[in-house]
């Protein structure tokens, strides 16, 4: 066991943490919100609804109160309805972790049924670390945005190595560019905290939430934390009570079903796509643009912005068409336009994302061992000799300067009852995480979305069923007597 600090060096240390962040202030109590204009980052909603923007003040470590703080940046759309039509705020958060919260406030509100806009002041925010919540930088993140980047894929001893030596460099750059002493306050827990303190702040005795993805994960803290503070909750596309580099490794093996079934699918509309009658004359078009790039990149185009790709156009089937016109075009004359992504992946809000998604994900438990991590990788090839490993982020939690040995603490019996919803084929959230973290939700139903292959369900896939169901809990409380099932759209034409 280790010593404990001194009490100068305690202080030392917290002074140093402050140091830190450039919002940082001292000690005071927040009890309320000042709202006022909001960044460029948040875009307008259609008059007559307007957004409106303000910052909270939160202490960095919930255990120390009065030591160091940090600014929440928090949104906020005014319900649309009448004061007897409103019932309190719905906090909403888009995922991640690293996703910016402050801009969803307006976009998702915009696709939300008319009885929920009517019925809730939408609330967004930035999580610590994320956009304008203190953001994190982790600088080069062991080449992580070096272009072209290093296969991601590592085949043999040598990459193995190499492959490792990357993680622990990204670690390494984590703890200098964040602060080892800010490590450990970065995690979904104290985000929670930071949830409960905005309502607080805005003098709601509860308030309900909608999570998607990463979120779904942030909303089974708060009720763990907070249930009795909940009032309606929204779980979509469900991060199951895993740790995070298990359910890494779980999503990757979902993935490369999923893009079996994107090959499948781009044969049978081998006419618009010419890459292949059958599947696997499908699948070596792909492995034929993947080698290719490898061996020579096109401007700073190479195997892991290809993966980067792919990843991104599973998760979505109505990104399927512009992955297999890349693929074609790539094939029949070097072009990678068609798979290059619009936004640079070097951006500094992606530096943002990237960084305060590792930091998260590290704080909130356990990390592999180097061993298990290579095991793992050495598995998902003996499933596919080319998998996309892009989603196993929680790798460089085996040499993190900061080991979390407890896990984030989810859901609970005390909790009411709270609506999951789920893609039947969803490989980014697969839909054994929302059937796992239901046993710890007792009275919870599960929506699923059959025949449907894609992330994001509620107020995204358009589907009356799904959005019908949730309005309905949300606005009236109405909770279904048991799990509903909803018929989906299945697989894409291709337009």
């Amino acid at each position: 066991m280790s010593r404990p600090p001194r009490p100068t060096a305690l202080l030392c240390a917290l002074a140093a943490t402050a140091a830190l962040f450039p919002s940082a202030t001292p000690a005071r109590a927040a009890v309320s919100l000042t709202f006022g204009g909001c960044p460029a980052s948040v875009p307008s909603p259609p008059a007559p609804d307007r957004v409106e923007c303000g910052h909270l003040t939160v202490p960095l470590d919930r255990r120390h109160p009065s030591g160091p703080r940090i600014e929440i940046a928090v949104s906020r759309v005014p319900a649309s309805g009448t004061p007897a039509e409103r019932r309190g705020i719905l906090l909403v958060n888009p995922g991640g972790p690293g996703g910016s919260g402050l801009p969803y406030a307006v976009t998702k509100r915009a696709r939300l049924p008319a009885s929920v806009r009517r019925s809730y002041d939408v609330i967004g925010f930035d999580p610590r670390g994320v956009g304008h919540s203190a953001p994190v930088d982790c600088g080069a993140m062991g080449g992580l945005f070096t272009t072209p980047g290093t296969d991601p894929v590592p085949v043999g001893p040598r990459a193995e190595r190499a492959y490792l030596t990357a993680q622990r460099h990204l670690a390494d750059d984590c703890a200098t560019g964040a602060g080892t002493r800010l490590l450990p306050h970065l995690s979904t827990e104290q985000t929670a905290y930071d949830m409960d303190a905005i309502r607080a702040a805005l003098g709601e005795p509860r308030m309900s939430f909608l999570g998607v993805s990463y979120g779904s994960y942030l909303g089974a803290a708060y009720t763990a934390r907070f249930p009795h503070r909940v009032d309606r909750m929204v779980l979509d596309s469900v991060v199951g009570p895993w740790d995070w580099y298990d359910f890494d490794v779980i999503q990757s093996r979902a993935l490369l079903r999923a893009r079996d079934t994107f090959f499948s699918w781009t044969a049978a509309h081998a006419d618009r796509f010419g890459l292949g009658d059958d599947t696997d004359a499908v699948r070596r078009s792909y492995l034929r643009a993947r080698r290719g790039l490898t061996a020579r990149p096109a401007g700073g185009f190479g195997p892991a912005e290809f993966d980067r790709t792919v990843y991104r156009a599973l998760g979505r089937t109505e990104r399927w068409t512009g992955l297999a016109d890349g693929l074609r075009a790539y094939l029949m004359d070097g072009d990678v336009d068609g798979l290059r992504p619009a936004s640079a992946f070097d951006s500094p809000e992606s530096r943002n994302y990237e960084a305060a998604n590792r930091i998260v994900k590290c704080a909130d438990g356990p990390g592999p061992t180097p061993g298990e991590i290579l095991a793992d990788i050495r598995r998902l090839r003996g499933l596919d000799a080319q998998p996309v490993l892009t989603g196993l982020e929680a790798t460089a939690c085996a040499y993190w300067h900061h080991r979390s040995n407890r896990r984030t603490p989810l859901g609970g019996p005390a909790a009411p009852p709270v609506l999951l919803v789920a893609s039947a084929h969803d490989p980014v959230t697969p839909i054994q995480g929302a059937r796992e973290l239901r046993k710890l939700l007792p009275g919870s139903r599960l929506v699923t979305l059959e025949h449907d292959y894609s992330h994001g369900v509620f107020a995204s896939r358009g589907n009356g069923c799904v959005d019908g169901t949730v309005a309905a809990y949300l606005v009236d409380g109405s909770v279904p007597a048991t799990d509903v099932r909803c018929t989906g759209p299945g697989l894409p034409g291709a337009h």
